[in-house]
């Protein structure tokens, strides 16, 4: 068995505990339902805010819905200027058999806006990479 990273993200209306806890129960539950997902077969799953989120710790959601056994984790993104705001992210490190191409992320409401940029990734000089790749394990050699 494998262990497949599955993401989502949601975007709440307040800074409230019962919004915050109500958003990510839906966002929780669209994820475990796309993917054909069970709590003991989740290794552990991360859940991040913007910083304009702190009413509740969005991982209560995951226990409400049942996963007192998983390993659980909050923390914050990193505040980029002109980042989407008031957005939970749900990442689920999860055993299965699924192929990779198989895993159905989830992004709602406000947050559909954050896959657009996968077909707008700046372009990498890959030869330069290279050459930096090389260089480094030379010193590891040495």
């Amino acid at each position: 068995m494998t262990q497949r990273g599955v993401r989502g993200a949601i975007t709440a209306a307040a800074n409230t505990e019962a919004e915050i806890l109500k958003v990510t129960r839906q966002l929780l539950a669209l994820m475990i339902r796309q993917n054909g997902i069970r709590s003991e077969d989740v290794a552990s799953a991360f859940f991040t805010t913007t910083r304009d989120l702190d009413a509740v710790f969005p991982a209560l959601a995951a226990r409400q819905l049942g996963w007192t056994d998983v390993p659980l984790l909050c923390t914050n993104e990193i505040d980029v200027p002109g980042s989407l705001r008031r957005c939970i992210r749900i990442l689920i490190n999860w055993n299965t058999d699924k192929p990779q191409n198989e895993i159905i992320h989830v992004y709602v409401g406000e947050a559909v806006k954050l896959r657009p940029d996968l077909q707008t990734l700046p372009e990498v000089d890959w030869e330069e990479l290279e050459e930096w790749i090389a260089e480094q394990r030379r010193h590891f050699q040495s």
